[in-house]
């Protein structure tokens, strides 16, 4: 089994493989394409972004800087806005819905590591998807840990370290993020 097919099993797989290194070198250079384009050129910007994402809906908006690990494992609904600085370790399929906007410097991550010394030694990482509703709002510097699903109607608080599944119709909030009341 490859290191690629490890990967796309979930299971844990050897980062510094020539393939997946490939992947991510691809997703490099085209996030610094992206991220060089003119403010003033949004058309170009949008192609660009559409270039590297796997899959994405109607009225996208996407801010400089943008940066992830390949790109094609990410999939955006319709009305997708965020704002500067995105990450996302897209290692493992990131599934985003329609009406989703992202605050400034906000990191949604797929990837993990072992806990063990010797597995981290050994570059082994692991593959967890994130998937975020529709109608989500993601405040500035959230972070979205891997294996995270996040429900519909969800705002998520500006600094909140989202850790566990979050439900429909919730604000949430905190370092690990928690359900702090309900929404309409």
């Amino acid at each position: 089994m490859s290191e690629l097919d490890k990967l796309a099993a979930g299971e844990w797989y050897q980062f510094k493989d020539a393939e997946v290194a490939a992947q991510k070198a691809r997703a490099a250079k085209l996030c610094q394409e992206f991220n060089q384009i003119d403010a003033t050129n949004p058309d170009a910007q949008t192609a660009k972004i559409q270039e590297i994402l796997g899959s994405y809906g109607r009225n996208l908006s996407v801010q400089a800087d943008f940066n992830c690990d390949n790109g094609r494992n990410i999939h955006v609904g319709d009305n997708f806005l965020s704002n500067y600085n995105l990450t996302i370790l897209d290692i493992a399929p990131v599934h985003i819905g329609d009406n989703v906007m992202i605050g400034p410097n906000v990191d949604i991550y797929t990837v993990n590591h072992p806990l063990t010394a010797s597995g981290r030694r050994a570059s082994l990482a692991q593959g967890h998807p994130v998937t975020i509703g529709h109608d989500v709002w993601i405040g500035g510097r959230a972070v979205i840990t891997p294996g995270v699903t996040i429900g519909n109607n969800v705002v998520i608080a500006a600094g909140a370290v989202v850790t566990h599944d979050m439900p429909d119709n919730t604000l949430v909030a905190g370092v690990p993020a928690k359900v702090i009341r309900q929404l309409e």
